[in-house]
């Protein structure tokens, strides 16, 4: 196992920019070369001198544990990913290894498992012979039976799942599920230091990846692999991560377990990006000096379960217009659009409540978040 840290690492991109450090073992990682090759040209391209770029980021990935690196699509997670594995080299900072510096190791050489967004399997090699491929390509004299058997019957037990039935197919015809089973298991069986995975279960159904990801997390949990997670989904990360870091524009905005950047988010993107809802949106972020005078300068957040019918507890009121009340029964609430001003407003209230459309009413809050109107940084939390 290790601990990864991330030192002041950046890394620019500009227009046709033909990373010399992109050289890495093809035998390795298969089809992923094509596949990192294009990506880091997509940040290359457009107009602009540099299209893209991560600047003085710093993030430490603890032993044994799941970093989750949530972000929408472009915020560089992917490059994230590449750096550490060594596809990329970044071009200032330092990568290390258990407090050793990793800059100048091949990727084949960092003892990593990759899982790609689009699994990168040998499509000319049977099941057995993709799992069981780097113990091939390292040594060809290998008793590939003998260590096929050892490595498969680990893979079954780690996955959960009996796959010796696909053992003498080939990738093409097998089914995303299976090729996913395959590509984790590939990995796995390396047994890495550190676990590096790319949002490997977008090409699944809903079904499924809700199976594995409960899998994956078990899996992770009793092998203590020390393991980074990329995606852009609120639900991965409820599931996966120890630990969050959101990233936006190259940068981490901030890390830590889902709970601390929920309750006490450094700035408003990370408020309103960190959802542990999917009926409603993460916050409400109103003008702050229209609910309370001297708040003048800032933005008020409050949490849609952090609104209050009655006025035990409350850091201070509006009078709201209700739009719509919609039932969730399964969840025993009701959720509650109202219009105050310019703002539309979320909140939750009891599944019973007299609360109708069309009528206007005075709404606490028990909490609001107050983040400086020019920076957007979290200022205090009045409760």
């Amino acid at each position: 196992m290790a601990e990864i840290i991330l030192k002041n690492i950046s890394k620019k991109f500009k227009k046709n920019d033909n990373d010399s450090i992109r050289k890495f073992s093809f035998l390795f990682f298969g089809a992923a070369a094509l596949e990192t090759h294009r990506a880091t040209k997509e940040l290359g391209s457009g107009g602009k001198n540099y299209e893209f770029s991560i600047d003085d980021l710093s993030l430490t990935i603890p032993d044994g544990k799941v970093m989750v690196i949530l972000g929408p699509s472009g915020c560089g997670k992917s490059t994230l990913l590449r750096l550490l594995a060594g596809f990329t080299a970044p071009d200032s900072g330092d990568i290390l290894f258990n407090n050793e510096s990793i800059l100048h190791s091949q990727p084949k050489e960092r003892q990593i498992g990759m899982v790609f967004q689009d699994f990168a399997l040998y499509p000319h090699f049977s099941v057995k012979q993709n799992i069981v491929s780097y113990f091939f390509f390292k040594n060809a004299k290998t008793n590939i039976e003998e260590v096929a058997r050892e490595r498969l019957e680990k893979t079954s037990e780690l996955m959960g799942v009996d796959i010796e039935y696909l053992l003498n197919r080939k990738p093409r015809h097998l089914s995303g599920g299976e090729k996913q089973r395959v590509a984790l298991g590939r990995c796995i069986t390396r047994n890495p230091k550190l676990f590096l995975l790319d949002e490997p279960f977008s090409n699944l159904d809903q079904k499924l990846k809700e199976k594995y990801r409960v899998k994956l997390k078990s899996l992770l949990n009793h092998f203590n692999i020390t393991t980074v997670y990329v995606t852009h989904d609120q639900q991965e990360a409820l599931i996966l991560a120890d630990y969050v870091a959101v990233m936006n524009d190259g940068k981490i905005e901030q890390s830590g377990s889902i709970e601390e950047l929920y309750n006490n988010p450094r700035n408003c993107f990370v408020a309103e990006f960190i959802n542990i809802r999917t009926d409603v949106p993460s916050i409400n972020f109103i003008t702050a000096d229209k609910i309370n005078p001297d708040w003048q300068g800032f933005i008020a957040g409050i949490r849609p379960e952090d609104h209050l019918l009655q006025a035990d507890s409350s850091a201070c009121k509006i009078k709201v217009s209700i739009i719509s009340v919609r039932p969730v029964p399964l969840k025993q609430k009701s959720i509650v659009t109202a219009r105050f001003e310019d703002n539309e407003l979320y909140f939750e209230i009891e599944l019973n409540n007299e609360c109708t459309a069309n009528k206007e009413m005075t709404v606490y809050f028990k909490k609001v978040f107050l983040f400086d109107n020019k920076t957007k940084e979290l200022h205090k939390i009045v409760q």
